[in-house]
């Protein structure tokens, strides 16, 4: 029997454990000897583009649902250590139990997580980047309305004016304006966009900024750009101008870098932690070894690699799994290619833009943008579940184009099943 390790239970490592399960049947009895296992510290896949919105418990779906119809073992427990030598993998159990476990080869999909800041009270903040903390802000949301009167109960202040800062600072508009109006507190929601850059959305390029600037005054948003923070209380936030804006709740989304799992592996890395794979996934100079999602750093073209995204992670994770199948069966691998990079930035309740190309040409905006965007959202990043045919065709569609023109009511009612 041959073993293939995937660690990771977010979008690259689903997909890179479903396109082995294809391959190896593909494969016939060739594949026939292949075993998959997949790690994880959770039970789901968790939806983390979605976090930014309301009721984020609901945003998951059990990975059992996915591995277990297509025969993946699953295996619950946080991954603490690498040896790529050995072929071993050391991790610990929920129930504080270390195991160790084996692999012939090895898929690193871990994921990305948030830059931490170390400024006074920085303990104080929220943020989406898990389950757990989103709905930690839901839940806070939520609860403000019973909370002691005090100036800034509706105020939210966001840190980090990027994609994340600009999504979840024009939901919160609506989210906090759903607590303050039954007490016809309306009229005291507000929300402020912190960014130590000069612009909103710096890294979205100087293309659709114009318009994002107008959806963002018509929301009320107020930028303080240029400026970083000093420290945070429970009440309140310092700038490094010296402002202080009472708010009762803040949101840091400044910064992500791979999973420092990265780290286990003797290989380069890009300034994000990323591993540096070649147009097969391996892990450059590091026999066994593939990496997929936020974790690699793949060449898109001549010019760009991929994006820390689920519009890269999913295409990542089935070209990593179709190919360690394809080293291991002897059939041809296939080069990572994807679509051209499109953005579709969600900017409150009834507007979004989507840009197309890494020069971010506008395509849409308002509220055909965010038909699209609640299409992405609901339906195409959504697996099929408990049907095994539909699972391992969806790994096989390498590009998200054609995964998303299939999606249909099977999907759709995944969503509420």
């Amino acid at each position: 029997m041959t073993h293939i390790m995937v660690i990771g239970g977010g979008f690259a490592g689903v997909w890179s454990a479903a396109g082995a399960i294809r391959a190896a049947r593909a494969a016939g009895q060739a594949g026939e000897h292949i075993h998959v296992t997949l790690i994880s510290g959770g039970d789901d896949l968790v939806l983390r583009p979605r976090l930014y919105e309301d009721d984020p418990q609901s945003k998951r779906v059990a990975l059992d649902r996915i591995l277990g119809p297509i025969g993946v073992r699953r295996v619950t427990a946080t991954v603490t250590g690498i040896d790529v030598d050995a072929r071993k993998i050391k991790a610990v159990e929920r129930s504080g139990e270390e195991i160790q476990l084996g692999y012939d080869k090895l898929v690193l999909a871990t994921g990305s997580q948030l830059v931490r800041p170390g400024f006074p009270g920085a303990h104080h903040m929220f943020d989406i980047d898990t389950l757990t903390s989103a709905s930690a802000l839901d839940h806070h949301i939520r609860s403000l309305s019973r909370r002691t009167e005090q100036t800034g109960r509706y105020t939210a202040v966001v840190i980090g004016a990027g994609f994340t800062g600009l999504e979840i600072a024009t939901a919160l508009v609506d989210r906090l304006r759903a607590v303050a109006d039954p007490h016809d507190a309306g009229e005291r929601v507000r929300v402020v966009l912190v960014d130590r850059a000069d612009v909103l959305g710096p890294e979205l390029g100087p293309v659709p900024r114009p318009y994002i600037e107008a959806s963002i005054d018509q929301l009320k948003i107020e930028c303080r750009l240029a400026k970083t923070v000093a420290s945070v209380s429970p009440d309140a936030i310092e700038l490094s101008d010296g402002e202080v804006i009472p708010a009762a709740t803040v949101v840091w989304t400044a910064g992500m870098v791979a999973s420092p799992l990265t780290a286990q592996i003797p290989a380069d890395r890009d300034r994000l932690g990323r591993l540096n794979v070649d147009p097969y996934m391996r892990v450059s100079g590091v026999s066994d070894v593939y990496a997929a999602g936020d974790t690699a750093a793949a060449l898109v073209d001549g010019d760009h690699f991929t994006m820390q995204s689920c519009q890269h992670a999913q295409p990542m994770g089935k070209f990593a799994g179709h190919n360690v199948v394809a080293d291991l069966t002897e059939t041809p691998a296939l080069p990572f290619r994807t679509d051209i990079y499109n953005t579709c930035l969600d900017l409150g309740p009834d507007n979004a833009i989507e840009t197309k190309g890494w020069d971010r040409t506008i395509h849409v905006t308002g509220e055909e943008a965010k038909t699209l965007k609640q299409n992405i959202n609901a339906r195409w990043i959504y697996p099929s579940l408990d049907d095994a045919e539909a699972i391992l065709a969806h790994a096989g569609r390498f590009s998200n184009a054609e995964a998303s023109s299939k999606a249909g009511t099977h999907e759709a009612a995944a969503l509420n099943a």
